[in-house]
């Protein structure tokens, strides 16, 4: 499925999926900065923040949530 985080902090982030087997996805999102992706749908999403010294796990969000239907929607998102 395809999904789309945006990282709406002044902080940067790492976004992390582990939760399927055989399967890893970890970014790094900017601040402000939009990002597409494409995963599994019992994906979980964790972000982890910057904004102390550590990166310290701030949120899991289901996958499903941040799911879009087409590329055209993600860009209508983003504008």
């Amino acid at each position: 499925m395809l999904c789309s985080y945006v990282n709406q902090t002044p902080f940067l982030e790492i976004i992390r999926i582990s939760n399927i087997q055989n399967w890893y996805f970890e970014k790094v999102v900017f601040q402000q900065q939009r990002i597409l992706f494409d995963c599994q749908t019992q994906a979980i999403l964790e972000v982890y923040s910057s904004e102390f010294s550590t990166a310290l796990l701030v949120d899991k969000i289901a996958c499903e949530v941040l799911q879009v239907e087409t590329t055209e929607e993600y860009f209508e998102q983003s504008a």
